[in-house]
């Protein structure tokens, strides 16, 4: 985009100094039309990265609403479910979710621990 802007300011001052010291031809309506699509090319450049800046924040918006809704979403259900502390960080790594500070992560995982993995699933209604 720079580089762009830097051809076209080169352009137009080659466009200038042209009809300052030649005046009109056939070859200077041509570099001149060639400038000012190169002109066209920058401001269009412009705002579609001005566009496309604003987009991604939006996205990213979006995105941090979402993972607050679904951090929200996870809280309620283990308080609905009513899941001790290591209850809970079983549950977040069964999930593959990172394990929460407090909790003190067992050295077996979850799936070496069948019976956490079958009461978790019980509080929740579900089956494994």
């Amino acid at each position: 985009m720079i580089l762009q802007a830097l051809a076209t300011i080169f352009f137009i001052a080659d466009v200038a100094g042209d009809i300052g010291d030649d005046g009109w031809s056939i070859h200077l309506l041509v570099e001149t039309g060639a400038t000012v699509a190169l002109i066209a090319g920058v401001v269009f450049g412009a705002l579609q990265l001005r566009w496309l800046i604003l987009r991604a924040r939006l996205d990213e918006t979006g995105v941090a609403t979402a993972r607050g809704a679904m951090a929200d979403l996870i809280r309620q259900r283990f308080l609905d479910w009513q899941l001790t502390g290591r209850g809970r960080c079983r549950a977040l790594r069964a999930q593959r979710f990172r394990c929460c500070r407090n909790c003190r992560a067992p050295r077996r995982g979850i799936g070496d621990d069948p019976g956490a993995a079958a009461r978790i699933y019980a509080k929740a209604h579900a089956h494994s």
